[in-house]
């Protein structure tokens, strides 16, 4: 039995396939089928798109995955927080959904920088073992969720800073630019979150914590008692809220730069930089260099995680290191400038 054969054969009948109609079809195992899948992904003949009991394979076209990825509007992911990376997690989201496919620039922005943020938190902060994640674009909307199974929010500002209560917590929170670790992050990731989205809420412990931006409200509430964090993001498509005039409203001026001799050239290739686990690999051994050059050539924006890695938690950590940056614009700058701050 050729079983290639047949699979390529029903992939381009029906246009995809399943691991279990194939075990059907050929009464072997799905561990036993597992391998000439494999072999044909291997040589390009097919993708496997989706997760779980989503998860397909499809003609390896541009124009069949496009249309696949397209009808994937939600992922579910329960991850390990264990050298978890959350650039690498959205990166996974977008590649097995379309909830990214035809949105608005200034809708990914947002996205890209409300989930790394809120990912990040959870995976170094928490303590959780695990993570659940949720993404879900409707017709109108998008949303996502994170949440952790960790000490959770109010009770480790509670606890670092050491007040009496969660309402304390919150008043501390809501002052912006606040962290349980200064040495590796500048605080501002919820700040700035629960400012871009239309709605952010906060559960942990018996309360929550509601930014309403369409009502221009802020609310504490009572929840269902919640072990852990879990953050709820939601903006609408039609937003027109920049995540860089948001940046540019709540920051003041000053920046300036340095020269260096070690030449790190950035490329595009498809993605942006936002997290600080991309500044963290760009950064990885260059601590043996006196100076260092960033090339920003044709790159057209950077997160704020990613410029606060680079420009102040590692020139915190080698003050004696010089940093250089070359062919930025003016919203590179603008990052860059917040950071040194």
């Amino acid at each position: 039995m050729d079983i290639k054969n047949l699979i390529l054969n029903k992939v381009h009948k029906d246009g995809r396939v399943t691991a279990q109609e194939m075990v059907k079809k050929t009464g072997f195992s799905r561990a036993y089928l597992h391998r000439f899948f494999k072999e044909l992904r291997d040589e390009g003949k097919i993708v496997l798109i989706g997760r779980a009991n989503q998860a397909h394979y499809i003609p390896a076209h541009p124009a069949a995955i496009r249309k696949a990825r397209k009808a994937i509007n939600q992922i579910y992911l329960k991850l390990k927080n264990a050298r978890l990376e959350e650039d690498r997690v959205l990166e996974q989201i977008k590649n097995s959904s379309g909830i990214f496919i035809e949105l608005p620039e200034n809708i990914v922005r947002i996205l890209r920088y409300s989930f790394t943020e809120m990912l990040n938190n959870a995976i170094e902060h928490s303590g959780s073992r695990e993570i659940e994640i949720k993404m879900e674009r409707l017709p109108g909307s998008v949303h996502f969720s994170v949440n952790d199974q960790g000490v959770g929010i109010f009770k480790k500002i509670m606890d670092q800073k050491g007040l009496a209560s969660p309402f304390e917590a919150i008043q501390e929170l809501l002052k912006g630019k606040q962290t349980t670790a200064p040495e590796a992050h500048s605080g501002e990731g919820i700040f700035f979150t629960s400012k871009v989205a239309d709605r952010l809420v906060i559960k942990s412990g018996r309360k929550k914590l509601i930014f309403d931006n369409l009502l221009e409200d802020v609310i504490v509430d009572e929840c269902s008692r919640l072990q852990g964090t879990k953050v709820l993001f939601a903006i609408a498509l039609e937003t027109k809220r920049k995540l860089e005039d948001v940046f540019k409203d709540f920051s003041n001026e000053a920046f300036e730069f340095n020269k260096t001799q070690v030449h790190v050239r950035l490329f595009r290739m498809g993605r942006d930089y936002v997290s600080r686990s991309q500044a963290r690999r760009i950064l990885s051994g260059l601590e043996s260099f006196e100076t260092v050059i960033v090339d920003f050539s044709g790159i057209t924006a950077i997160g704020q995680a990613f410029a606060d890695e680079i420009f102040r938690v590692w020139k915190n950590r080698f003050p004696e290191k010089n940093i250089i940056v070359q062919k930025t614009n003016e919203n590179i700058d603008f990052m860059i400038k917040r950071a040194r701050q």
